[in-house]
Parts: structure tokens; C-alpha cells; sequence
């Protein structure tokens, strides 16, 4: 492979003012036939960590959600009370009738939420930090699971779970392979 061809180059921004690029250097490919789905997955969280990625160690929904939590007090200089959080979650970032559609509608559309507290103030919550995207930070989890399996309901696991936590706030961006028990 010659030196021009092991350079490349990803669009990263573009607006009508500026363009942002990403250069790289691919790594030669080996001639491997078979890669198992966990060389795979660690290889996966190799590359992201390279590129800034934090790991984190997390295996549960119930885990994943307490990060969350720890992100947006820390985003939003709180600390919530379990009440509020539990009433914040179910009703402003996570409703029981919320698909991923009116989720990604919310994040997009209405970045900020108010929180009622329980000494009766309200206080608005940043979701993500829209205008200061350099503060965004990115994490990668793998084999989270979600579901409980009792009661009909699914058990999922997930192998590779990106999450983009912006300006300490943090959703799940995207998923790679799951499992369904």
C-alpha cells in the first residue's frame, strides 16, 4: 500500500461557513478469514477509545441509569432528591410511552426540561449543550442488559452501546448487536 492510499480523510462538520475534516492513517488489513463476535466487539471498543472514547464498565440498565444521573447533576450543578429523579426520569427524559422517535424529538427540539423540585421551585435541566459542542463527551459500554425477562418481558443485551454525553449529559446513541432471551 503506498503512502497516499494509507491516508484518509472523514468529514466531521460541514456548514455554509466552514468545513471540519478528520485525517487518519488506515491500518493495513490482514488477510484474517474469521474474527469472533468478541475479537470483534474489543477490537470496536479499541478504535473508539482511540479516538477519545471513555470506557466504562457498565452491565445493567439500572447502572446505566445511575450514570445518567451522576452526569446531569453534575451538568446542572444539583443534586436531586430520589423523588425528583425518579418523577424527572419517568416524565421529562424517559416516559413509559416514549419511543425512540419522541426521544430523539426531545433531545433535538426541547434540549432543556424543567424539574420540579419537591421544596416547590422549579429549575431548568439541560439535557445537552447545544451551543458549546466542544464540552461533548463520548462513552462506550458493552453487554448492558436491559429487561428483567420476568413478568413476559424481554431480556435484552447489547454488545457495543456508544453513548454521547454532552457537556456531561449523556444518551445512548447508538447500538451494535443485541441479544433477545
Amino acid at each position: 500500500m503506498s503512502d497516499a492510499s494509507a491516508v484518509g480523510y472523514d468529514l466531521i462538520a460541514a456548514s455554509s461557513e466552514s468545513t471540519v475534516v478528520g485525517e487518519f492513517v488506515r491500518e493495513a488489513s490482514s488477510a484474517v478469514v474469521y474474527q469472533s463476535e468478541a475479537d470483534l466487539e474489543r477490537e470496536f471498543i479499541e478504535l473508539l477509545r482511540g479516538q477519545a472514547y471513555e470506557y466504562l464498565p457498565l452491565t445493567s440498565e439500572a447502572q446505566l441509569v445511575a450514570n445518567l444521573r451522576a452526569q446531569l447533576e453534575a451538568l446542572n450543578g444539583i443534586t436531586f432528591s430520589d423523588g425528583e429523579w425518579k418523577t424527572f426520569l419517568a416524565s421529562r427524559i424517559a416516559g413509559s410511552n416514549d419511543g425512540i422517535v419522541e426521544k430523539t424529538v426531545r433531545i433535538q427540539e426541547d434540549p432543556v426540561q424543567l424539574l420540579a423540585r419537591d421544596d416547590g421551585t422549579t429549575k431548568n435541566i439541560k439535557l445537552i449543550d447545544k451551543q458549546h459542542i466542544h464540552n461533548n463527551r463520548l462513552q462506550v459500554v458493552n453487554q448492558y442488559e436491559t429487561g428483567s425477562g420476568e413478568d413476559g418481558l424481554r431480556s435484552n443485551r447489547y454488545d457495543v452501546t456508544v453513548l454521547v454525553r454532552r457537556h456531561s449529559s449523556l444518551y445512548w446513541a447508538t447500538s451494535c448487536g443485541s441479544r433477545t432471551s
